[in-house]
């Protein structure tokens, strides 16, 4: 009697264990290590100088990589959005429900910047899902539309982050 209460208490951890597993890794709840806010310096290729600063939310979920900054009005100058992978891939992000332009700035594993997508915002008979860009990423930073050549960021520049 003893040993089978025993063992149906192992079974009820053991499933609320999977359970909980599962809804972390599918990002319907947020881990206790999970980060909001990151600061993201933005370091020439070259010669080390920091261009920039962006004060970014962290999208490290898959529910937040897909809704992303498409519940955002807009994007204050030097703010932004870091969409964080497991791992280095392509990734394709969409325009859906944008309101405004963006730069997309893809990011290897190594922190080198791969490319520089500009995305204007759709026009107003659209939805965004069709405006699709492209990269190979690990990391991938939203920032304002004309934010990367106003601060002279290019692909071969670096990025650095501080999760706050």
């Amino acid at each position: 009697m003893v040993l089978e209460s025993v063992w149906k208490a192992l079974l009820v951890v053991a499933a609320v264990s999977v359970l909980g597993f599962v809804t972390l890794q599918l990002g319907f709840l947020d881990a206790p290590w999970h980060e909001d806010r990151a600061d993201v310096q933005l370091i020439d290729g070259d010669d080390g100088d920091e261009l920039a600063t962006v004060d970014a939310e962290v999208a490290d979920t898959a529910s937040e990589r897909y809704t992303g900054l498409s519940d955002h009005d807009s994007l204050e100058d030097d703010s932004g959005m870091l969409f964080v992978h497991s791992d280095e891939d392509e990734r394709t992000y969409v325009m859906r429900n944008m309101d405004f332009g963006i730069d997309i700035i893809f990011v290897d594993a190594d922190g080198e910047i791969t490319s520089i997508e500009t995305a204007p915002e759709p026009a107003a008979d659209e939805d965004g899902e069709d405006h699709e860009y492209t990269g190979q990423a690990q990391w991938v930073l939203e920032v304002p539309e004309g934010y990367a050549d106003e601060h002279g960021i290019e692909a071969g520049d670096e990025i650095g982050i501080e999760y706050e």
